[in-house]
C-alpha cells in the first residue's frame, strides 16, 4: 500500500526510530540482542496484527514500512483500509518472513499503530459527538515533536480536519501577541502590512471582534466562550470570515457549542493525549 505524505519522510522516519531501538551509535549498540541470542537465523515466521479494541484504522501502511525495512522480501498483506471503523477481533495485517526481523520492527511497528488509532478513533467520537455536519472538526499543533505529520494524518483518518500544520502555512494571533502589539487590532495590522494572506485572530472577548475584523482577520478564533457568547459572536460576524470555537471542549459540551453556528471546533486533546488503542500481533514458527 502505498503511503505519501507531503513533507513527511517515511523512510527516514523508519530508520531513526529502529535506530533508537536497536541503540545505533552507543556502545554495545546496533542490535537486537535478544532475537539474536534466542531466534537462529534463517528461522521464519508468520504473524496477525489484531485489535482487541473497537478502533477507526491508521497507520498500518507506516507499520508495513517498518517489516520491509529489515526484510524486503516480507510478505505482507493489509487487511483494512485506513480510515475504516472495525470491531474488536478484526485482524488488520498478515505477515510471513524472517523471524528475526519481525521480532527486531514489532514494537515500533505496533507503537506506531497503537497511537495513530488512537487518535483515529477519539477523533471518530468527537465527530460523532458534534453530529453536525455544517461543522468541522480541526486538530491543532499540540503534537508529539516528530510525529505531526503522522498525527495530523491519523485525524483525517478520524474523519477530522487539519488546522495549520505549524508556524509557517498561516498567521495565529493569540493573547501574547496582542500583548506586545499593544490590541488585537494592531496586531491584526501588521500581519496585513507584512503580507500574510491567512490571519486567525484568537479572541476572548466580544468587544474584540469588530477591531480584529476591521484590521483584515480572515478567521475569528472564539476561545472559551460558553453557547451563548459564541452565539451573539456568530451573529455579529454576519458570515464575514469564518468562525472557530475552541477551549473547554469535550465530548460533552462540543455539540452545544457546534450547535451555535461556528463553522469549526478545534480540540487540543485529539493529539494531546488520545490513548493508544489495544492492537497485538501474534506470531507462528513456520
Amino acid at each position: 500500500m502505498s503511503f505519501d505524505l507531503p513533507g513527511f519522510d517515511l523512510d527516514r522516519f523508519v530508520r531513526e526510530t529502529l535506530a533508537e531501538d536497536l541503540g545505533e551509535g552507543l556502545a554495545g549498540g546496533g542490535r537486537d540482542v535478544t532475537s539474536e541470542s534466542v531466534i537462529p537465523a534463517e528461522a521464519r515466521f508468520s504473524g496477525v496484527m489484531d485489535t482487541r479494541d473497537a478502533i477507526r484504522v491508521a497507520g498500518l501502511p507506516v507499520a508495513e514500512a517498518f517489516f520491509r525495512a529489515l526484510d524486503p522480501g516480507m510478505t505482507v498483506e493489509i487487511l483494512v483500509e485506513e480510515g475504516a471503523s472495525v470491531p474488536a477481533g478484526t485482524d488488520l495485517m498478515r505477515l510471513e518472513g524472517n523471524a528475526r526481523a519481525m521480532l527486531t520492527a514489532e514494537r515500533s511497528a505496533l507503537n506506531t499503530v497503537q497511537h495513530l488509532s488512537g487518535i483515529a478513533t477519539m477523533v471518530a467520537q468527537y465527530v460523532a459527538a458534534m453530529d453536525n455536519p455544517d461543522c468541522t472538526l480541526l486538530d491543532t499543533r499540540k503534537t508529539i515533536p516528530g510525529m505531526r505529520h503522522l498525527e495530523k494524518y491519523a485525524v483525517r483518518m478520524g474523519g477530522g480536519a487539519n488546522h495549520r500544520m505549524g508556524l509557517w502555512d498561516a498567521a495565529m494571533i493569540k493573547d501574547n501577541h496582542v500583548l506586545v502589539a499593544g490590541s488585537v487590532g494592531e496586531a491584526v495590522r501588521r500581519a496585513v502590512e507584512a503580507g500574510v494572506k491567512d490571519i486567525i485572530c484568537e479572541v476572548d472577548r466580544i468587544d474584540q471582534i469588530e477591531p480584529a475584523l476591521a484590521a483584515g482577520a480572515t478567521r475569528l478564533l472564539l476561545d472559551n466562550m460558553e453557547p451563548a457568547t459564541l452565539r451573539e459572536a456568530v451573529a455579529l460576524v454576519a458570515g464575514r470570515v469564518p468562525t472557530e470555537a475552541s477551549g473547554g471542549i469535550n465530548l460533552d459540551t462540543i455539540r452545544a457549542k457546534a450547535a451555535t453556528g461556528v463553522d469549526y471546533v478545534s480540540v487540543g486533546r485529539l493529539t494531546q493525549s488520545a490513548p493508544a488503542a489495544d492492537i497485538g500481533l501474534d506470531f507462528t514458527p513456520l
